[in-house]
Formats: C-alpha cells, sequence, structure tokens
C-alpha cells in the first residue's frame, strides 16, 4: 500500500492555458530554429522552497520565439487567426466555468480575434452574461462555439454523452484543454485522436516551479481542503472553537496543498489541529500552521516523483495504522487527502477505526473520486456508518464555485499565453518541458505520458561531515571564553591604574566622564529602531556640533578678530553652527515624514517652556554670581543630549528626541558662553558667526530631499572636522609659551582626528553624489603609504612636544605637517573604499567627530565636550558595528580592503532569464493574497516611492496583504529607504526589517524587488562566495518574484546575483519609476 499525501484530482485548483488552433494545419511551417535554454533543475513542491544548487544548472533544449529574419523551428499561427471558446460545463453536478471576464478581456487584449462564450456558462459561478459581453466576449449557443472555436477551453473533459457529443463537435485541427485524466479515460483519449485534436490535460501540468501559475490541481486542492473542514462543521454537532464544551479536534491525513489548507481551516476555527504526512519535508509546515505533527516510531522519509508521497515499507504502514486507530478514539473530525499517481486511493481509515470513532463524528474523504482512503467511503454521497458521517463529495471545488472559477481561469489563461514560441501566436513546442508533461493527443497521434521529474537528490553526507577550519577555530571552548573575559577586565583596570599614575585628578575626572558617557551611548544606541537609523545619525551630527564650543575659548578681539588663533576660533563656530542647524532641521524633516494621521496629537511648542525657565534663569542667576551654574549647564545640556539618542529609540518619542538634543545643544552653549565670560564685542561677534552659520545650515536642511540625504550627511561630517582642526590649532597657538604636555597631545590627536575626517567626508560625499568613481581607488602599496603616513604623523607628534613650547615656529610647522598628513590620510583610506561600503564609512565618520569632541574636551579640560563627543564616538561606533555584522564584514576588512579579506571564488551562472511585461506583473500584484516589496537604493534614484505608495494602497484596498523589507544597509546611509518610503507617507508599521520578515517569504505569493540587488543575492549561502556569511533577504523563496533593474548589471559588490536566473523570477526592464507609474495606471484600470 502507497500512501502519498498530496490531492491531486479535478477537485484541484486550477490555472491553465489553453492553446489555439485555427482550422487549418497548425504544423505546416518550414522554418525552424533551435536555442539553448538553461534552467535550473528544480522540482516544485509545495512543501519545498529550499535554495536550488546554484552550481549545477543542467541544460535543456527549448524552442523559443526568434526575429522575423531568422527562420523558426516551432510552427506557430498568430493570435489574430485565432477564435477561443468556452462553454457551459455539461457534466452533472458540474458548476465551474473555464474562463471569467477578467481573462477574457486579457486574451482579447493579447491579440486573439474572438473569444466565444456559450450562453449561460457562468451562470452557476454567479458570473451574468452581461459581465462576459462588458469583457468583450461574443455569446453564442452550443453548436456555433463548437463549430466556430480553433481553442476549446474547458474544466473537465469533453463529455461523449449528454446534450452534445463534445468529442464529434470538436472539429478537426482543433485543440481542447481541460481537466482529462488520460490514464483513467482512454478511449476518450482515442476519440479526440481519432478527430485530430490536439489535446491538453491541466492534471497532467509537471509539479516544476515554473509551472506554479498554471498548477489547476494545487488551485483546486486548496478550496477542496477549505471546503472540506466548512463540510465537517456542518455536520458536526458542537463548535469546533473551546467556549462552554471542549475545543473539537481535527486530523488532517496529508499534508500537500488541500491538507494544508483543511489544517489552515480547521486552525481558524478554533479546532484543535492534527497533521501526518510520511514526508518529513511536511513538518515544518504542519507546524508553522498552529498544528501538532503526529508520526510514527519509524524513521521512513515518504517523498516521491511529482510531490506525491511514494510506497511506504509493510514496516511503516503497519504502525501508521495503529497510529491512525488511536487517533480515531481520540479525534472528532478525520479530513483524509492521500493518493498514489495512477492506482486507487490507499484505505486509511477501516470500518473498525469508524467504529471506534465517538457517535457524531465526521469523516471527509478528499480522495473519494479515486475510491476513497475511508473503507465507508461512497463515491459522491455522504453516508453514515455507526454514527460516524463519511463525506465522499466528489465536486468540493464546485461547491464554491465563483472562487474555483476565479482560480482555473488564471491558470488555464496564463497556461494558454505560455505556449507563445512568437510573440503574440500560438504553437506546440514539445522541447518545452510544460507543454510534453501536459501534452495528450497531437495530430491524430496519441503521445506517451512524459516521465516525472525526479525529487532532488539527498544532500552528500560526505560534504557536511567535513567541519570546516574556521569554523572550528572560531568554536570556543568555556575555559578560553572565561580566560579573555579576564584578559579584558584586566587589561582595562590596569590601563585606568597606569594612567591615575601618569596623570593628574583633572586629567582622570574626564576619563571617568568619558567612560561613564561612553557606556550610556553604547547602551542608548542599540535600543534604536532599524528604521530610525537615518534620523538618528543626523541627530548625533547635530550634537556633534558642539565641537564649536571649542571655538569659543580661543575666540577675542573685539567685533573682528585680532589674531590668527581668534580668527580660527571664529571660523570654527561658523562652521559647527552650520553643522548644528543643519543636522537639527534635516533630523526634523525626517521625522515628520513618518507622522501618519492616526498619531495622536503633539505639543512640540510646550518645550519652550523648559527653555525659556532655564535660559532665563540661568542669566538672571549669573548676574549675582556663577557659582556652580556653568557646571549645572554642563549636567544639562549632556542629560539633554543622552535623552535626545535614547528617544530615538522608537516612532512615538522620536520627534521629542530631536527636541531634547536641541535643547541640549542650546544649555551647553549657554553655560560655555557663561564659562568664557566674553566682552559685549566678542559676544557681538560670536552672535554674527554663529547665526551666519545657523542661517545657512538651517537652508541646507530645507533644500535637502531624502534621495540626497546619505551625500549631506557626509558633507555636514567634514565640516565638523574642519571645525575640529581649527580649534585645536587655534588653542595651541594661542599660548604656545605655556601649554601642558596632555592640551599638546591632545591637540595634536584632535588635527589628526579631525583632518582625517574632513578630507574622508569629502570622498565620502564625492562618491554619494556620482561626482566621484564609487569603484575603490586602490594605489599601488597603499598599506604601506597609509603606515608610512601614520609613522611621519608620531614623528612630527614627537618633534611637536618636545621642541614646540620652545619654538613656535617648530610648533607650527608640525602642526602643520600633521594636517597635510592627516588630510592625506582620509583621501587615501576613504577612496580606497568602495560606493557599497559608503554606508559604514559615514557612521565611521561620525564616530570620528565624537572622538575628535572627546580630544577638544581633554584639551580644555571641558567635561561637556568630553561627555557629548564619548556618547557620540560610541554610539556611532555601536551602530558601524551593526551595519558590519549586516554586510558579515569586519570594521577591518571595511576600512582597509585588502587585510583580512575573504577569500573568493568566481561563480558563473548560467541559465535564461525570463523577462515580464508590465501586463504581466499587474496581473500577477491583482491576483496575489500576499505581496512583499524589497526596495534598494534604485528606487530612491528612480524616486519610484511615489508611485509606489499609490500601489500599495490600492493593493491594500483591494484586500492585499502589502509589506515591505528592508535590509540593514539597504541604500546609501542607515535607514534611508525608511525615510525615503515615509516621505510617500506608505504606514511605518508595514516596513518591517529583515529579522522581522525573512521568515514570511516561503508564505508570499508575490515578491517585488526594486533597484535591490546584493541584499537578495542567494549567491551569499555559498561558502566560497565573496558575500558569502552576509545576511540577506530570502526573496527567491517566495511563489513568484518579479525584479525591476534598469539592467543585468551586477549590484555594489560586483557579484553576480543566480536569483535573477530562477525559473520563479521574472525581470521587468526599465527606469523603475517609470514602470510603477504604468503598473498603477493598470491597476487603477482594473478597478
Amino acid at each position: 500500500m502507497s500512501v502519498p499525501f498530496t490531492l491531486r484530482s479535478a477537485l484541484g485548483p486550477c490555472r491553465a492555458a489553453s492553446r489555439s488552433h485555427s482550422g487549418r494545419e497548425l504544423f505546416s511551417s518550414k522554418y525552424l530554429v533551435v536555442q539553448k535554454r538553461q534552467i535550473p533543475h528544480l522540482t516544485y513542491q509545495h512543501s519545498e522552497h529550499d535554495l536550488p544548487s546554484l552550481a549545477r544548472w543542467p541544460q535543456i533544449t527549448r524552442r523559443t520565439a526568434s526575429s522575423a529574419s531568422t527562420p523558426s523551428s516551432v510552427p506557430a499561427i498568430p493570435y489574430s487567426s485565432l477564435t477561443v471558446g468556452v462553454p457551459r460545463e455539461t457534466w452533472p453536478n458540474e458548476r465551474r466555468v473555464a474562463v471569467t471576464p477578467q481573462n477574457v478581456t486579457l486574451l482579447l487584449k493579447k491579440g486573439f480575434s474572438r473569444v466565444l462564450v456559450e450562453r449561460g456558462a457562468g451562470g452557476q459561478a454567479q458570473i451574468l452574461d452581461h459581465a462576459y459581453e462588458q469583457a468583450g466576449a461574443t455569446l453564442v449557443d452550443r453548436g456555433a462555439l463548437w463549430s466556430e472555436s480553433n481553442i476549446v477551453l474547458k474544466v473537465r473533459s469533453p463529455r461523449q454523452e449528454g446534450p452534445i457529443d463534445e468529442v464529434e463537435a470538436l472539429h478537426q485541427g482543433s485543440t481542447v484543454v481541460s481537466f482529462l485524466y488520460p490514464a483513467q479515460n482512454k478511449p476518450l483519449v482515442e476519440a479526440l485522436a481519432s478527430r485530430g485534436v490536439t489535446s491538453f490535460a491541466m492534471d497532467m501540468i509537471p509539479r516544476i516551479s515554473r509551472a506554479q501559475t498554471f498548477d489547476a490541481l494545487s488551485s483546486m486542492a486548496n478550496i477542496a481542503g477549505y471546503k472540506a473542514v466548512l463540510e465537517a462543521s456542518n455536520h458536526f454537532g458542537r463548535f469546533l472553537t473551546g467556549q462552554v464544551t471542549a475545543a473539537g479536534k481535527v486530523l488532517v491525513i496529508g499534508a500537500g496543498v488541500a491538507g494544508l489548507s483543511a489544517i489552515a481551516a480547521a486552525r481558524r476555527l478554533g479546532a484543535i489541529t492534527r497533521g501526518f504526512d510520511t514526508r518529513s519535508a511536511a513538518r515544518e509546515q504542519v507546524q508553522s500552521l498552529g498544528a501538532e505533527f503526529i508520526e510514527v516510531d519509524i524513521q521512513e522519509d515518504g517523498a516521491g516523483q511529482g510531490g506525491y508521497a511514494k510506497v511506504m515499507s509493510k514496516e511503516f504502514v503497519e504502525a501508521e495504522m495503529k497510529l491512525f486507530m488511536e487517533q480515531c478514539r481520540e479525534v472528532d473530525i478525520i479530513i483524509t487527502t492521500a493518493l498514489i499517481p495512477g492506482k486507487p486511493a490507499p484505505k486509511l481509515i477501516t470500518k473498525e477505526m469508524l467504529a471506534a470513532m465517538k457517535p457524531g463524528s465526521v469523516v471527509v474523504d478528499l480522495a473519494a473520486e479515486a475510491g476513497g482512503n475511508c473503507e465507508a467511503t461512497v463515491p459522491g454521497q455522504l453516508v453514515n456508518y455507526h454514527d460516524v458521517t463519511v463525506i465522499g463529495y466528489t465536486d468540493f471545488p464546485s461547491r464554491l464555485p465563483a472562487q474555483a472559477s476565479t482560480l482555473y481561469s488564471n491558470n488555464i489563461t496564463k497556461f494558454l499565453l505560455s505556449m507563445a514560441p512568437q510573440d503574440k501566436s500560438f504553437g506546440v513546442d514539445l522541447s518545452d518541458e510544460v507543454v510534453r508533461g501536459s501534452i495528450v493527443t497531437l495530430n491524430g497521434e496519441i503521445l506517451p505520458p512524459a516521465p516525472r521529474p525526479a525529487p532532488p537528490p539527498a544532500p552528500k553526507q560526505t560534504a557536511a561531515a567535513v567541519p570546516d577550519k574556521e569554523q572550528t577555530a572560531l568554536a570556543l571552548t568555556p575555559w578560553q571564553k572565561a580566560t579573555r573575559d579576564v584578559a579584558a577586565v584586566t587589561a582595562g583596570m590596569g590601563t585606568a591604574l597606569a594612567l591615575g599614575k601618569a596623570t593628574g585628578p583633572a586629567f582622570m575626572g574626564n576619563m571617568m566622564t568619558f567612560g561613564l558617557a561612553g557606556l550610556v551611548g553604547y547602551r542608548a544606541v542599540w535600543g534604536v529602531a532599524p528604521a530610525l537609523h537615518s534620523p538618528l545619525m543626523s541627530v548625533t551630527n547635530a550634537i556633534s556640533g558642539m565641537v564649536g564650543i571649542g571655538g569659543l575659548f580661543i575666540m577675542g578681539g573685539g567685533y573682528m578678530p585680532t589674531t590668527v588663533p581668534e580668527g580660527l576660533g571664529a571660523a570654527s563656530v561658523l562652521l559647527a553652527s552650520t553643522n548644528v542647524a543643519g543636522g537639527f532641521v534635516i533630523t526634523k524633516r525626517m521625522l515628520d515624514m513618518f507622522k501618519r494621521p492616526t498619531d495622536p496629537p503633539e505639543y512640540p511648542w510646550l518645550y519652550a517652556i523648559p527653555a525659556v525657565v532655564f535660559g532665563g534663569g540661568f542669566i538672571a542667576a549669573a548676574s549675582t554670581g556663577m557659582a556652580g551654574l556653568v557646571s549645572a549647564g554642563y549636567l544639562v545640556s549632556s542629560l539633554l543630549c543622552i535623552s535626545s539618542i535614547s528617544g530615538l529609540a522608537s516612532q512615538q518619542t522620536a520627534r521629542r528626541g530631536n527636541i531634547l538634543g536641541i535643547l541640549g545643544v542650546a544649555s551647553g552653549i549657554l553655560a560655555s558662553l557663561a564659562a568664557v565670560g566674553f566682552s559685549p564685542e566678542v559676544l557681538a561677534q560670536f552672535t554674527a558667526m554663529a547665526g551666519a552659520g545657523a542661517l545657512v545650515g538651517a537652508l541646507i536642511g530645507r533644500r535637502i530631499t531624502p534621495t540626497g540625504l546619505p551625500q549631506t550627511v557626509a558633507a555636514l561630517h567634514s565640516v565638523v572636522g574642519l571645525a575640529a582642526v581649527l580649534t585645536s590649532i587655534g588653542s595651541v597657538m594661542a599660548d604656545i609659551a605655556d601649554i601642558s604636555t596632555l592640551h599638546m597631545v591632545t591637540a595634536y590627536l584632535g588635527v589628526l582626528i579631525g583632518g582625517v575626517t574632513f578630507t574622508g567626508s569629502i570622498v565620502a560625499f564625492l562618491k554619494l553624489a556620482g561626482r566621484m568613481s564609487s569603484k575603490p581607488t586602490i594605489l599601488p602599496g597603499r598599506h604601506v603609504i597609509n603606515s608610512a603616513l601614520l609613522g611621519t604623523n608620531m614623528a612630527t607628534m614627537g618633534a611637536f612636544i618636545s621642541m614646540g613650547p620652545a619654538s613656535p615656529i617648530i610648533a607650527a610647522t608640525c602642526l602643520g605637517a600633521n594636517t597635510v598628513l592627516s588630510f592625506l590620510k582620509g583621501y587615501t583610506t576613504t577612496a580606497a573604499i568602495g560606493g557599497a561600503d559608503m554606508p559604514v564609512v559615514i557612521t565611521v565618520l561620525n564616530a570620528y567627530s565624537g572622538f575628535a569632541l572627546v580630544a577638544e574636551g581633554l584639551m580644555l579640560d571641558n567635561p561637556l565636550l568630553t561627555s557629548v563627543g564619548s556618547l557620540i564616538g560610541v554610539s556611532r561606533s555601536i551602530l558601524s558595528y551593526i551595519m558590519c555584522v549586516a554586510m558579515n564584514r569586519s570594521l577591518t576588512n571595511v576600512l582597509f580592503g585588502g587585510i583580512a579579506a575573504p577569500q573568493q571564488t568566481q561563480k558563473k551562472i548560467e541559465g535564461q532569464i525570463t523577462q515580464a511585461t508590465i501586463d504581466d506583473t499587474i496581473e500577477t500584484l491583482a491576483n496575489a493574497e500576499s505581496v512583499i516589496i524589497v526596495v534598494g537604493y534604485g528606487m530612491a534614484v528612480a524616486k519610484a516611492q511615489y508611485a509606489l505608495a499609490e500601489i500599495v494602497r490600492m493593493l491594500r484596498a483591494k484586500g492585499v496583504k502589502v509589506r515591505f523589507a528592508i535590509h540593514p544597509v539597504a541604500g546609501r546611509m542607515p535607514g534611508q529607504c525608511n525615510v525615503l518610503l515615509a516621505e510617500a507617507s506608505v504606514p511605518y508599521d508595514i516596513v518591517l526589517e529583515m529579522d522581522e520578515i525573512n521568515d514570511d517569504f516561503p508564505d508570499t505569493d508575490v515578491t517585488l524587488v526594486i533597484g535591490a540587488n546584493d541584499t537578495v543575492n542567494p549567491i551569499a549561502l555559498e561558502p566560497d562566495s565573496s558575500i558569502s556569511g552576509m545576511p540577506v533577504l530570502h526573496a527567491w523563496k517566495s511563489k513568484e518574484v518579479i525584479v525591476m533593474k534598469r539592467g543585468m548589471s551586477s549590484g555594489y559588490a560586483d557579484v553576480p546575483n543566480p536569483m535573477f536566473f530562477m525559473p520563479g523570477t521574472k525581470m521587468l526592464f526599465g527606469d523603475a519609476k517609470t514602470s510603477c507609474d504604468a503598473i498603477k495606471a493598470g491597476l487603477e484600470a482594473r478597478k
């Protein structure tokens, strides 16, 4: 006895396509061409969504369309010469219709001459003749339809008894597409062959990935499983959900399409549900639906050919029957779906088992048409056996005729349109495995059945048995982990001890501030939602503008600076003010984009109250003596800046966080002004510099678009770096004769860090803005060059510290050399980094600006600069780490390229892409139940987010479940794609991160990929690829993938993407905005 568990009968859902034939002989063309097509040898099974092998893609020969000048090997007839007929079904109890009005319109749009529909064909499916007429169909009587149609599309096979002999009505050379079951209906097949009819069996379409959209059996099985639960509940005397009584218990035998549909329906009704299948791969699917997977003790996998189960061993069957007997004593409803190809259905529920069931129980036998899985089943009838209701209906899909007709119409129409060896033409290409698998008769001959695809081979055990050396090396024992932790703690404590001995209390006080603020920043950034990483970068960039506070301490003169250091201080304030104002304005604009109409009201103007209270109170208190006011101001500023970053943790508190950041910077500047005690003239100079800078920054912030955010943030980073350089140089030159060693060291480091930040940010700006090639600029011996530059920095630092105080000329020369060297180092290190890594570079540069603030704080003995700088530097470093993890890269590898670069193996991806059209995409999206949209920087470049938002709105209005999937490094800046979607008013609650949505792809009907490449590349799962280990979105696991791209160029990682060549993927070439606009217009037209 064999126990396969996938229902494939006329119950099954259908998506078939018919082929047309004119009355003349179709296969008389003399011209042939054969083209090789590479298709992955991947058997499609509903329980499998695993990545196919990327290295071995077997070839099959496929004849395809050719140009007008090239002979074609597949004779074809233009659609314009063909008439499609849709007759009324005459089989008893059959209520479905083969083609719905929606697909009548599609066939006519594709170019078919006419679509004839028999009057009343859709009546029992609740489709009126008027609907067909509006769609463009021609309503005719039965005789006219059969005599004038070249292609006949049906649900059930042509009937020889009844109102008309439908086989005799088919004229020679015509084509019929329907469920045929040729193995069971040999006289019918012989009759069709004798009439010279070409026939295709929808039930014979092979179960491969490319044929998913034609799989009518699966469509109907889906409906049958759902309807089976409804029928069972109608005859069951209690609630299925637990209320006053216990919840009903349902057992589903077979986890194919019908079984999984039944499990899902039973779970939705609140029943305790159990599932059984001989295939081990079904376990995960059953459990994912919330059901319990039951199994026998014998370990034997039942996966067979064509998605069915195989014949099991005698021992397994005996254990299976014992298990079923135990279940029959417990459960209330049993639904069976087991079928064996070409054989009667196996008997799984015996009469003894029925007798053991509780009175009032129900058995629904979905295999009744093939004899039934239950011994008491009577095909087509409902019977009662020992107070157990046994339902053996064979027309479950027809009991939901409207839904069944819609699904079948999609299947059969797409199948018909797939048989187009030339554009807008019909032909039979026997090298096409779908055509060859489904064709039954051709030119008066009966074709032997094509062999079914074998199940994918089991993975070799030898490869898994060999441990990876790198993985072995990374596995730490508890002892190794403990010793490393202890070593880290010991090193930290020892360093603090050495610093305490070598420095004084003031320095160690600043270091304590640095450590505590860094710990707070470390904790705060982990809680920030990835969608808010762009606003987080913007607000920290604005706060880092407090580097200008260092400039306050070297400003002087009068209304104008009178010395070079004073001029450097004024320039630092000007630049820093630009960064502060621009950063906060940009942050506010980004956060406002995330607002939803349903959000509760906000009252940001109320925060003017604490601003006025603190500012007015501070000035009033300072007029009678400073006391501890400056320290109080520093404390308030530090706490507000910490609260600002923490506020970015969620959408609900993000805008408040931006306001707190503004208050924090303002209070810090006010306290610093009190600390330096400017004269009215210098205060006027400060006001002019700060006001001018703030005005420029605000204008930049108002004019920038979300697409230009990455380069703008990079440009503002450069301003912070340059301000740090000017402040550090000015503080040294202001009083070189009386300066501490600590001041000199920190000033030198401030110039070094600020200089690298300045030129590195400029290079990042140029690359992100497209004004410089995004490819790495690799200098010969670049590591030697960078090492030499760093060594020269250290040498000049030694000369600066030892000889600078005694000789201002030497000090100026060393600082000048340090500035030039740091500028060069910023260029050489950043130019060598490719465009794909620019998001990490931006965050690292932001961290640099924080550490430049720390250097200033130590230099000036200013706890505010130390705390805020530590907060920014550590938090941005953690974000850099988060992004490197998302790319499976080390920070060293990102910043220094060749160091620790992974070994790469170039893979040649073979195969042929499948192109999609706008109409195909519209049809696919309109018929989907769930859609995931993966976006990347290509969406930003094309500015397609607005049209995309409208598409999402229309699909959601139709009840389609639409969500967005965002990779952590999508775009050119962390969180940029989130901001772009928010700008287009896409609700942020349907925009999910990779970890939140990756497991949902297998259950998704359509994944639409727009402007993304590396982030959906399955080659990352290959151990020897250049992006091996990089977490990616598993878009290829969805049932269908449509990729929008301008062309077939690779992404920034310069790695080919095998997903583009998979049979379930279609490529929609063109500008993303143009394509989205066309899809939007098409969906609007379908309303």
